[in-house]
């Protein structure tokens, strides 16, 4: 098993590298001044040059993208006399502490390095710190919500005899698939929180914490992610239920269930102990990919609902074309996506004897 962990660590190391590799160039060509747009249009030619050459914009474009794999890498490389540049380190923007030093180089190891957001000058890791547990939240609820119903639906239509559930199924995967999230955000803030805001005394906007009206600081608002996590959890809900009704239609037809009954077990206990357990492989799939998708794609539910996560983060550095921000907002969901993948190998095996084997 730990040679198996350490080969997928190092297949995602690639993927990151890649993700990196390209999310660089791609902001990088992008056309726009960061300079300018920090000083505004009518800056001077002199103040635009020096935010240039703080930022490291005016280095040659393979240099910037080896000062930036060195900053996000938590092992870096850095000249002697560097270590104490505040400038060129941001040294008060992270800790780190010297692995390998000699009289010119010093070999260390520190936080990922996200540099400062070109608006706010804040930075870019407080930023997704604060911002990427709400995401998290909000994304977690939203694909436990479509496992636990997805499955409990598409195990009850598997189990009946008629056809007619089967086809309900299918219909219901194909709308809940076809139905875009930001539409569905929309119909639901205004569904169920304005004409029906009476009665289920939901809101149209919030997040999780909320500041009191009259004066008494923040409160915890749990029922703001009531309609964002069913809104985002649609989708995943109709793939979960028909690949569970499908996979145990098909597990259940399996010689060894057949022997299981003619042994005496109870349905249950063939269905719980035998069946589930193999027919799970497709759904953990599906699980896993719309989770991290789901850490992605959050963008529009979480602005139409004013959820403060990633999304709205993301927004806004659009906005302003927060090259820094956004950078990081990718980096951060793909390394949650390798993450992801590498657990469902681990659980793979563990729902299914055969993967061990192979």
């Amino acid at each position: 098993m730990l040679k198996f962990l350490t080969r997928r660590l190092a297949y995602g190391l690639l993927v990151l590298f890649g993700v990196v590799t390209v999310v660089f160039l791609l902001f990088n060509v992008l056309p726009g001044d960061p300079a300018r747009m920090m000083l505004g249009q009518r800056a001077d030619l002199a103040s635009v040059e020096s935010i240039q050459k703080e930022l490291g914009l005016d280095r040659p474009l393979h240099k910037q993208y080896l000062h930036y794999l060195n900053d996000i890498s938590p092992l870096s490389l850095h000249r002697t006399d560097h270590l104490n540049s505040l400038i060129y380190l941001d040294a008060g923007s992270y800790s780190y502490k010297s692995l390998i030093q000699t009289e010119s180089l010093a070999f260390v190891i520190k936080k990922p390095y996200l540099r400062r957001s070109y608006q706010s000058n804040r930075l870019v890791g407080e930023i997704l710190i604060t911002a990427f547990p709400n995401t998290l939240l909000l994304a977690s609820v939203s694909i436990l919500f479509a496992m636990i119903i997805g499955v409990i639906m598409g195990t009850f239509i598997a189990l009946q005899r008629s056809v007619l559930p089967g086809r309900g199924a299918l219909i219901f995967s194909v709308i809940g698939m076809s139905l875009p999230s930001f539409f569905a955000a929309i119909i639901m803030a205004y569904v169920f929180a304005y004409l029906l805001g009476d009665i289920t005394g939901l809101n149209m906007t919030g997040s999780l914490w909320e500041v009191d009206d009259f004066g008494r600081g923040e409160y915890l608002s749990v029922k703001n992610i009531i309609l964002p996590a069913i809104t985002l959890g649609i989708r995943p809900l109709a793939i979960v239920t028909e690949l569970t009704r499908s996979s145990l239609s098909k597990v259940m037809a399996l010689d060894y269930i057949r022997t299981a009954r003619a042994k005496g077990l109870s349905e249950y206990r063939i269905i719980t102990r035998h069946a589930m357990k193999n027919a799970m492989n497709p759904v953990i799939t599906a699980i896993s990919g719309w989770f991290a998708s789901l850490m992605a794609g959050a963008v529009f539910v979480e602005y139409v609902f004013d959820w403060k996560g990633i999304g709205v983060v993301i927004v806004d550095a659009l906005e302003h074309y927060d090259f820094p921000v956004l950078m990081g907002a990718v980096l951060l969901i793909s390394v949650v996506l390798v993450l992801v993948n590498i657990m469902v190998d681990v659980v793979y095996a563990w729902l299914d004897p055969r993967v061990r084997l192979q």
